[in-house]
């Protein structure tokens, strides 16, 4: 009885060890603005979330109504990762066709695009149709699986921030609106990344050098 015993213990304490992976692994993503380029795609494990998010959704009256999904198709997103377009103009629009004949995506690859005031107004938060259907983004890339494009929304803004920095309007605004994802999803700021730091993400300077990260994580939390 007592070997038995011990046998019943070992085997237990080994299949605690063994256990299973918490996440899927995912393919790496790809600058949006680059030339295609050859390479093998090494496997990428999604990070783990800072904390335990809310499952319960917050709205706010104060925010335009289209910044709310359907309650049907709505996703449990998990991250927040911030670009630039890396160009001086644009607008959702005129992505959505860059990114159609150029990249032969079914749309702009963003959730979000505010504007800087040339083809929107300074500011404008424009609402892209990957939003309102809740379907996986191409902002880290178009390849499916991507754990940033499946899991994170994607907020371009309009401008190039390796030569200059947002403007006030479009730094406010990014704040107003990522402040309500936050709450809405319960979305850590260990969770809000530049393109360039996020988890998997290919070597880029998106959002730019010049985009304040710093001081943008400290208007948040102001």
């Amino acid at each position: 009885m007592l070997v038995r015993g011990l046998i019943a213990v070992a085997c237990g304490c080994l299949f605690a060890v063994s256990g299973c992976a918490l996440y899927d692994n995912e393919q790496k993503p790809k600058i949006i603005y680059s030339p295609p380029v050859a390479e093998t795609k090494p496997q990428i494990q999604e990070p783990k979330a800072a904390e335990i998010r809310s499952t319960q959704k917050v709205s706010l009256e104060t925010v335009p109504r289209d910044w709310i999904p359907a309650a049907g198709v709505e996703k449990d997103w998990t991250a927040i990762i911030i670009h630039h377009s890396a160009t001086d103009s644009g607008n959702a629009a005129i992505f959505d066709e860059w990114h159609r004949e150029g990249k032969n995506w079914n749309g702009v690859g963003y959730d979000f695009v505010i504007g800087n005031g040339t083809n929107s107004a300074d500011g404008e938060v424009e609402v892209t149709y990957r939003w309102h259907e809740q379907t996986t983004g191409a902002h880290c890339g178009g390849t499916p699986g991507n754990w940033a494009n499946k899991d994170g929304i994607g907020i371009c803004l309009v401008g190039d921030f390796t030569k200059e920095e947002p403007t006030q309007r479009q730094m406010q605004t990014l704040v107003r609106l990522v402040r309500f994802l936050q709450k809405r999803y319960g979305i850590s700021a260990e969770r809000i990344y530049g393109h360039h730091t996020t988890p998997g993400a290919r070597v880029t300077d998106c959002p730019g050098r010049r985009f304040p990260m710093g001081r943008f994580k400290s208007m948040l939390s102001g």
